[in-house]
């Protein structure tokens, strides 16, 4: 029997939230008196505009381009083989919205092919006539693939990355719905660790439990960070490369799981276990890390500028007699891991009724590791309740 890719795919958008996005675009490009709108994804934890737009995530060995035309269908350009082409009517499941596909056989280690996409680009662009151009995320594509856009002869080029970032941070209620399944598979996800953690495994085992448990309950991918120490040291997470520590009996161990669930969306959820009774060094900065993340919240109102609160929270951990915040501690999120707003002294940018926002406290001292990480969308008059049901707390595990 033949498998359609429609049976294949975890979850998917339905059509009325994708035609509310393009209908967003398009009018948008219309107001802007643009011909045309071209965005690039190339990495699934970072490339929201893509899947925001298609319901296809961004390829991580690949690029993937989107051309959006305000009264027609969109033009893609993927990976596939070389000189591939074939049009459609925009009601293809795999390619909603999707007029035209144009592929190319193009890698980011071969030098003479980094402009592939590029050209792919230009020629539907020229064919069409198309010179008030948008381009979403500019600043972060390749140099070769902007620059032989921008080499169109009478080409003018409109930054539009403002634009598309407000359009996906405001969440619709089928948003939503999905972002809030993804957070409840993060709390399965976390309760099946505390289930099946031990003395003796090694950081990457524990990620592994939990990486296998999220691809278990639909997870596409995402990241997972964990680090142990001995009891009595501080515990920060560790990326993979620094995953190889054994945990023996009384260790702390700091785990953020950071995935996205069926539909795409991300949340995080960050806790600390401790393989047997919790030192009270570590007990105090938890609940000093708590204790950051409620104030914060605490100013998570609509029309609240994220500068000021990321001011406010260097002022909390200063009364505290702990040094400023320099990570980024709290920022919005949807198909990307990390989208904007940020919560640092440099976002110009304002919270708003319908964003997803994490927020992660985070500081060492000598001791121990204060953390913990929660998402929370924000409603008319601020954030609801928190999306994740794990209790704010450090888990001793007997």
């Amino acid at each position: 029997m033949n498998v359609t890719m429609n049976e294949r795919v975890l979850t998917r958008m339905p059509m009325s939230e994708l035609s509310r996005r393009w209908a967003l675009v398009q009018a948008r490009l219309k107001e802007r008196n643009l011909d045309a709108l071209v965005i690039l994804g190339s990495d699934d934890f970072l490339g929201g505009y893509v899947r925001w737009l298609i319901d296809r995530p961004a390829y991580n060995a690949y690029h993937l381009a989107i051309i959006c035309y305000p009264d027609d269908l969109m033009t893609i350009i993927e990976h596939g083989p070389l000189g591939g082409s074939r049009t459609g009517d925009g009601s293809d499941p795999d390619y909603p919205g999707v007029g035209e596909v144009l592929q190319t056989s193009a890698f980011r280690s071969i030098h003479y092919l980094h402009g592939a996409e590029g050209e792919l680009v230009s020629s539907a662009l020229r064919r069409r006539d198309c010179r008030r151009i948008g381009m979403a995320g500019m600043g972060g594509m390749p140099h070769r693939f902007v620059s032989i856009i921008a080499d169109i002869p009478g080409i003018e080029i409109s930054d539009m990355t403002d634009d598309l970032d407000r359009m996906k941070a405001i969440k619709s209620a089928a948003e939503i719905f999905e972002i809030r399944k993804t957070a409840a598979m993060q709390d399965e996800i976390f309760r099946h660790v505390l289930e099946n953690a031990r003395p003796g495994m090694r950081d990457c085992d524990i990620v592994a439990i939990a990486q296998a448990e999220g691809r278990r309950l639909g997870s596409e991918g995402g990241v997972f960070f964990c680090g142990s120490a001995p009891r009595g040291e501080p515990a920060p997470f560790r990326l993979n490369h620094w995953q190889m520590r054994t945990i023996n009996p009384g260790d702390p161990v700091t785990l953020l799981i950071e995935n996205n669930g069926p539909g795409g969306y991300y949340t995080e959820l960050g806790r600390t276990i401790v393989f047997g009774k919790a030192p009270s060094k570590l007990l105090d900065a938890f609940e000093i890390a708590r204790q950051a993340q409620l104030a914060t919240l605490a100013r998570m109102t609509p029309g609240a500028a994220c500068a000021e609160i990321a001011d406010a929270h260097d002022r909390f951990l200063e009364g505290h007699g702990l040094a400023p915040e320099r990570r980024l501690y709290a920022h919005s999120q949807g198909y990307d891991v990390v989208e904007s707003p940020l919560v640092r002294a440099d976002e110009p940018g304002h919270v708003e009724a319908g964003m997803n926002m994490a927020v992660h406290p985070h500081f060492i001292d000598r001791h121990a590791c204060g953390y913990i990480c929660d998402n929370y969308v924000i409603d008319a008059d601020g954030p609801g309740t928190c999306l994740h049901a794990t209790e704010k707390k450090v888990f001793e595990l007997g």
